[in-house]
């Protein structure tokens, strides 16, 4: 796993032994980014279930300004601050050891979310549920993109408030569904 584009192009990031996490490919990660690219142009990145960080640093390294990635495990927590070092964002990057489902009350109140990366654990659908909770807050931006890597079996809902889903590729058993105003 690498950072596959941007000012960090090549860098190598470390993920989780095992199977408690389990990071986007990079062909998934440089897809994802293909089609979002000409909607995003800087700002504030979340990324709820962070693994290694990678999509946070992908993100920073094709412009993003910031990245606040959420993360509960300790040990993983461990490995995107390795990342977030080696590839020199510590200043850019805010790493929260917390449940994804405090984000909501963890980020900052007037927080306006321009990328919004949700990849839970792929048996644990009710996650997608804090994109429309992240919605209603009034969280995300105007041009906010929400990216949600899921199970292919799995269909989610085609909107969260006014974001609706523009594209549903399929790779393998994972699904990427992007969702804009």
């Amino acid at each position: 796993m690498r950072v596959v584009s941007g000012s960090r192009k090549g860098i190598p990031l470390k993920s989780l032994p095992g199977n408690l996490t389990r990071p986007t490919s990079d062909k998934v990660k440089e897809s994802i980014f293909n089609m979002i690219g000409p909607y995003f142009d800087g700002g504030i990145a979340v990324e709820l279930f962070g693994g290694s960080g990678s999509l946070s640093i992908e993100s920073l390294s094709r412009g993003a300004d910031l990245a606040y990635i959420f993360e509960k495990n300790p040990k993983a927590c461990s490995i995107i601050r390795h990342n977030v070092e080696k590839c020199r964002f510590t200043e850019q990057v805010h790493i929260s050891r917390n449940d994804a489902r405090n984000a909501i009350r963890a980020l900052p109140a007037d927080i306006q979310i321009d990328l919004l990366f949700i990849d839970p654990p792929y048996a644990e659908a009710k996650f997608y549920e804090l994109a429309e909770e992240m919605a209603q807050a009034g969280m995300l931006s105007e041009r906010a993109i929400i990216i949600c890597e899921h199970d292919k079996q799995l269909t989610l809902p085609d909107a969260y408030q006014e974001y609706q889903k523009m594209k549903n590729p399929i790779y393998g058993n994972s699904a990427v569904s992007i969702y804009m105003k």
